[in-house]
């Protein structure tokens, strides 16, 4: 499985280590809720809400590098719109990944 990793944001912050702090506490403290959220809507069905942070997500995503995620992220997105759960299981797995790297920091 592909793996989360900072070059994203070593790029962007172009060598300012307390830009890259600030992203990674914001990730940090962001993803938890929206995971939170992303559990609630997707265990009462709420097939639009769980769209709109699996949206919020995905970005989280491709910040940490996960470009392969993002796509599945994409892919479930767009089928929970039309009420279809495909990509959920290959989805939640990229969840567990970035909780283990995020409570690195």
């Amino acid at each position: 499985m592909e793996q989360p990793n900072l070059n994203y944001i070593q790029t962007l912050s172009g060598g300012d280590l307390d830009f890259e702090k600030k992203i990674i506490e914001i990730v940090k403290q962001e993803f938890p809720e929206e995971k939170s959220v992303y559990e609630n809507c997707i265990t009462a069905e709420n097939f639009k809400e769980t769209a709109e942070i699996v949206h919020k997500i995905k970005h989280k995503m491709s910040i940490l590098g996960l470009e392969k995620s993002h796509k599945i992220a994409a892919d479930f997105e767009q089928n929970l719109l039309n009420e279809n759960k495909v990509f959920k299981e290959e989805f939640e797995k990229v969840l567990v990944v970035m909780t283990d790297f995020i409570n690195q920091f």
